[in-house]
């Protein structure tokens, strides 16, 4: 391992100075893990992982790699980037999960309003079970929980329930961030703010988040989960925007919808549609006019255990009956809450015993206007992706005015526009691509993007040169610099992104 000598007496001076639970060198397990992610892809190796305890002892880390000729520093969560976006060559890599692990704080505000305050490397899936324990949820949730806090805050946290609440970013009201000069601020909309906004999905560019307050509300006890098939995208796009568009309480709590091969490809197609293995998908019932693809929409009711379920049956009646799916082909089921919120973690732990967990995932999340989504699904879904991926293809309308626009995040203009996430998780398929093929796959969807000048943004994307983060960040570009040079002026944090070169 090459290093300059200054450097390995700071790394070794760090050593001894902070409060550390565990510091990776260049022969142990952990130090492996910092050079490597879930997308299997880039591997990087820093100089050293560190694991500090207190936001005290990371702000000592970062005021030191500051002082230094060289060092970076790069917070890892839970090690979910795809493309390297967590790593640091030859610097310093953070292990978040270690600092402040554990100090959940339930905060009453004003009138009826309650927040939990975390840390930025606490899991969602643990602050959802410490939520449910005090009968209360955050309002917005990702479809996988095993992220940290500080990580979809520095993106935006997408999911299901966007459409009403906004995404993560839009349901914090606080945050504590040590900036690039090492300096611990506490920051909200009314103090500190432009810290605040740019942090929020800020890709880890001006500070690290070490702690959120999180805007909660009472949950619910139960989820009517109802999957719909159809055999006509238009129709299906038409019914999820009326349902994202319609007054609370006219629509369910959470929609999202996926395409899937119109085929009995046990994986790609619809045998993956039913909720329960007692229940059969009629492919008979699919109109002989279907295309290679099949959308189903995926909504979900909230209620409590003391509902009366035929109040529910008809509430979900109402709603259903002006939906336009295939007669037939609609499948539901009674779920807790909780276990609806961690549906993803069993395809996770699958996925792992069939060894998929641990094959590279080159994903590819775009934002598109409502106003492209059709021509989109003629050359993408229905041409480049017909015959599937080995996991999920997900389609879904939110509104623009869920976000906001305060925060660093770019979207396209349109006021409704879709999530599209290309999902591989490595599942067992016939012909499985190289991972080679793949990554060309996802240049080729962009290159449609691009030919056909969609009104679209690139979501938890790495561009290898700033270029190309200009043109993303578009007119946004000259606050996010300017962010740059006051919070973070050597550009020391978050190098795997490559937007700004180590001063």
């Amino acid at each position: 391992m090459a290093i300059r000598g200054g450097t390995l007496i700071l790394m070794l001076c760090l050593i001894v100075a902070v409060n550390a639970q565990d510091i990776g060198t260049d022969n142990s397990t952990n130090y492996d893990a910092a050079a490597k992610d879930f997308g299997g892809i880039i591997s990087v190796k820093p100089l050293a992982f560190l694991a500090p305890l207190k936001s005290d002892d990371l702000a000592r880390i970062v005021r030191s790699a500051y002082d230094s000729d060289n060092l970076t520093v790069a917070a890892r969560g839970n090690g979910h980037s795809t493309n390297g976006q967590a790593m640091a060559k030859g610097g310093l890599v953070i292990a978040m999960r270690s600092v402040e692990s554990g100090h959940f704080r339930l905060v009453k505000a004003n009138g009826s309003a309650y927040y939990a305050d975390v840390p930025g490397g606490a899991l969602w899936e643990d602050v959802l079970d410490w939520c449910l324990g005090q009968g209360l949820s955050p309002r917005s949730m990702t479809d996988y929980l095993a992220l940290t806090v500080g990580g979809t805050l520095s993106n935006a946290g997408v999911g299901g329930h966007t459409f009403r609440y906004g995404p993560h970013t839009s349901n914090v009201v606080g945050l504590e961030v040590i900036t690039g000069k090492g300096e611990q601020v506490v920051c909200s909309e009314k103090e500190n703010m432009e810290l605040f906004f740019g942090a929020l999905s800020g890709l880890g560019q001006f500070g690290i988040i070490t702690r959120a307050r999180i805007l909660l509300q009472p949950a619910p006890e139960y989820v009517r989960w109802i999957r719909l098939v159809y055999a006509e995208f238009d129709e299906f796009t038409q019914d999820a925007e009326s349902l994202i568009t319609a007054p609370e309480g006219q629509s369910f709590n959470y929609i999202e919808g996926t395409a899937v091969v119109n085929s009995d490809d046990p994986i790609n197609g619809w045998p993956s549609v039913p909720l329960h293995p007692n229940q059969t998908f009629n492919s008979t019932l699919i109109p002989k006019s279907a295309g290679p693809m099949l959308y189903f929409l995926e909504v979900a009711l909230h209620y409590k255990n003391n509902d009366s379920r035929t109040a529910i049956d008809a509430t979900v009646d109402v709603l259903l009956r002006r939906l336009r799916y295939v007669d037939g082909l609609e499948f539901q089921a009674d779920v807790s809450y909780r276990d609806f919120l961690l549906r993803v973690k069993q395809e996770e732990q699958e996925a792992r015993v069939q060894g998929a967990w641990y094959k590279p995932h080159p994903w590819l999340n775009i934002f598109l206007s409502r106003t492209d989504i059709a021509k989109f699904d003629q050359a993408v879904f229905k041409t480049v992706l017909k015959d599937g991926i080995g996991g999920r293809l997900l389609v879904y309308p939110v509104l623009r005015h869920k976000f906001d626009d305060r925060t660093s995040l770019v979207l396209p203009e349109a006021e409704i526009f879709y999530i599209v996430s290309i999902l591989r998780l490595g599942l067992p398929i016939p012909n499985e691509p190289s991972v080679e093929s793949m990554i060309a796959q996802n240049k080729e969807i962009i290159k449609v993007c691009e030919d056909n000048a969609f009104d679209y943004k690139l979501y938890l994307w790495n561009y290898e040169t700033q270029e190309e983060w200009k043109t993303h960040f578009g007119k946004k570009w000259g606050i996010f610099a300017g962010r740059k040079m006051i919070f973070d002026p050597k550009a020391i944090l978050s190098p795997g992104q490559n937007i700004f070169t180590r001063v």
